[in-house]
């Protein structure tokens, strides 16, 4: 599933500081930058509410509106309150349609490994170039009736139409396993039936 555009409506912030962002997040606004491509930053605030929604999808590419223009853009970085995880400030990055952006995208585990094995998530996201209006949600790595000493590398992990990997191909992914004590059990039967 590739990303969705988001759509907000951003204002113009004239004032700046803790007390004037305090004052915004009490009317339900939080403060966000956006920048890129050689512009200079420009502060703005949105609604919190829809922002947290957006915010929960990894990636997310949302469509700013701001004094009436469209602006495309992708969360970059998010600030909250440690204590109260409240949003305190979101760095918005600008991009492009065609281009393509450097994303971290969580990593599935789908299926099931062969009977007696685990399958052991190594990595939990994956570094990937990707167009920037078609980021991949998560991408699925299949386990299906892998057996024990089986490894799954990031370069085997199977990409959308272009996307790209940034990872080293090596990286491990999914190591299947057998349990230590299952191996030295079947034996011992074995040889107890004997």
């Amino acid at each position: 599933m590739m990303t969705e555009t988001n759509k907000l409506v951003a204002a113009a912030r004239e004032t700046f500081g803790k007390g004037v962002a305090r004052k915004l997040r009490a009317i339900g606004q939080t403060p966000v930058v956006v920048y890129g491509h050689g512009t200079d930053p420009v502060h703005l605030s949105v609604e919190t509410h829809p922002l947290s929604l957006m915010l929960r999808q990894a990636n997310a590419l949302i469509e700013l509106d701001i004094d009436g223009k469209s602006q495309l853009v992708l969360v970059k970085d998010v600030q909250r309150d440690p204590v109260r995880q409240i949003i305190e400030h979101v760095d918005l990055l600008v991009v492009k349609k065609g281009e393509t952006v450097e994303v971290e995208v969580p990593l599935h585990i789908v299926g099931e490994s062969f009977s007696g094995t685990n399958a052991l998530q190594e990595l939990n996201t994956i570094r990937l170039s990707a167009p920037a209006i078609a980021i991949p949600e998560n991408i699925e790595v299949n386990v299906d009736g892998l057996t024990d000493g089986t490894q799954i590398l990031a370069g085997a992990v199977e990409l959308p139409e272009g996307v790209t990997l940034l990872d080293a191909e090596d990286a491990l992914v999914v190591n299947v396993v057998a349990p230590r004590g299952a191996s030295e059990d079947e034996a011992a039967e074995e040889a107890a039936a004997e």
